[in-house]
């Protein structure tokens, strides 16, 4: 699995859409044929009497907390805080186009 070349590595790139230069594609070609190695060595380990796990950190449960209710801003320091508002409410970029 540890073999991959700079074709395959375009055909992937072109398969995700992602463009590469060929200075990025070399990078690219290096920085994963060395995951790949890693993955290779971690599959010399013996793993035979590691029990399974779900989650690496399973003995953490959520802390909660109790909600209270506090005093809020009033409108003026609000919008003072803002970049941008309009008619007392704060103006944001739009996030869709037509």
């Amino acid at each position: 699995m540890s073999h991959i070349d700079k074709e395959s590595l375009k055909a992937l790139a072109k398969l995700c859409r992602i463009e590469c230069d060929e200075k990025a594609l070399e990078k690219l070609l290096k920085n994963l044929k060395s995951i790949l190695n890693y993955m290779d060595l971690l599959k010399e380990v013996d793993t035979e009497d590691v029990p399974e796990c779900n989650h690496v950190l399973e003995a953490i449960q959520n802390v909660m907390r109790e909600d209270k209710t506090e005093e809020t801003l009033n409108r003026q320091t609000f919008l003072a805080n803002s970049p941008s508002h309009v008619g007392g409410m704060i103006r944001v970029p739009p996030v869709i186009k037509f």
